[in-house]
């Protein structure tokens, strides 16, 4: 159920996923919020000086790659975030009472129901008058030209960003639990064009401040995007193989214990054949056949991809990555980075 400034949002019972996304986005008071939302400066994410500990103002950090999701404890992190979006969509769902927060970089409509039920197993109580924060942002116009109106496309799901965010609204709307929808920053009103009339999202990426639930758009340095980075950008292509992952997001983060526990996916020699044909191909190619939005994406995506492959090329045995099949796990240390730790001591 969803509802909007403490009241339920109630469009026409007949109305599907495209017409609910819709009127919610013509919302006067999530226009508002969404045109504020744009005012805000985008923090960046970065290591302080040459340490290797975050800097001191974002403090202890979940960091979410996408697919994945993490819920987390105020008492134990400080922020939780996620950037790299194009057609993908950040999601954040708050429980005012106990403050815990579940954060989640979907990118597939195929992932929402079970991702929402994952999201909401470490959140939701049962109190059933318990209203949930959730905050939406990500995706981009990218199926209109500029100056196109977007009510020509609301029964059309094309495109990657509009059947995603339809199905995210839609599903909100058919659970029992209550979300007061704070951000709706996605589609047209995380759109900007430049001069040549290409579309691309004004914001990739968020952190959410554990404390208050405020949600400030941000982009992270690349050494901030950790623990084991190359290890879980191969998860969220190889699950695709990996049937315990299907209509799933993966999971990263143990609330517990505030420890990175990298859940094992299967990846087979297949994957270490198509590693080295994409190799050979130029940078513009890569973008062309391995990017749902080739003209949005920022300039580290292409040595990412080869990072990934490379990888792959070397560790074709995904045992290798997952000793006797487990987690990887890695936690905190003194100085704010994370090490890597036998599961079995």
């Amino acid at each position: 159920m969803i509802y909007v400034d403490g009241s339920p949002f109630t469009p026409d019972d007949s109305s599907q996923g495209m017409d609910t996304l819709v009127a919610l986005m013509e919302h006067p008071l999530l226009v508002s919020a969404s045109n504020t939302f744009n005012t805000v400066v985008e923090k960046n994410i970065s290591i302080s000086g040459n340490s290797s500990s975050v800097t001191s103002s974002v403090g202890k950090l979940v960091y979410i790659f996408q697919r994945e999701y993490a819920t987390v404890d105020p008492t134990l992190v400080d922020v939780v975030g996620t950037d790299e979006a194009t057609t993908c969509v950040g999601v954040a769902i708050r429980n005012r009472k106990s403050r815990m927060i579940s954060a989640a970089h979907m990118d597939s409509p195929e992932v929402v129901n079970n991702g929402l039920t994952q999201m909401l197993s470490l959140v939701a109580d049962q109190d059933p008058d318990a209203l949930y924060d959730v905050h939406l942002i990500g995706g981009f116009d990218d199926i209109s030209p500029q100056h196109s109106n977007h009510r020509k496309i609301q029964t059309e799901l094309e495109g990657y960003s509009y059947p995603l965010c339809a199905k995210i609204v839609e599903s909100l709307r058919n659970r029992s639990e209550k979300f007061q929808i704070g951000t709706l920053h996605i589609l047209w009103h995380n759109t900007k064009w430049d001069s040549k009339g290409i579309a691309s999202p004004i914001f990739h990426g968020f952190v959410v401040e554990t404390s208050t639930g405020v949600i400030i758009p941000a982009c992270f340095d690349k050494t901030t995007r950790c623990p084991d980075e190359i290890v879980r950008r191969i998860r969220v292509t190889a699950n695709f193989e990996d049937p315990t992952w299907s209509g799933r997001l993966l999971d990263t983060y143990d609330t517990s214990t505030d420890r990175v526990a990298i859940a094992p996916c299967v990846w087979t020699m297949r994957q270490k054949r198509i590693a080295m044909k994409l190799q050979s191909l130029s940078d513009a190619e890569i973008l062309l056949f391995c990017s749902s939005s080739p003209s949005a994406e920022g300039p580290e995506f292409v040595d990412n991809e080869r990072r990934k492959w490379d990888y792959l090329i070397r560790h074709p045995d995904w045992t290798e990555a997952f000793p006797h099949r487990q987690p990887r796990v890695f936690e905190r240390t003194v100085d704010g980075t994370w090490a890597r730790i036998d599961p079995f001591e």
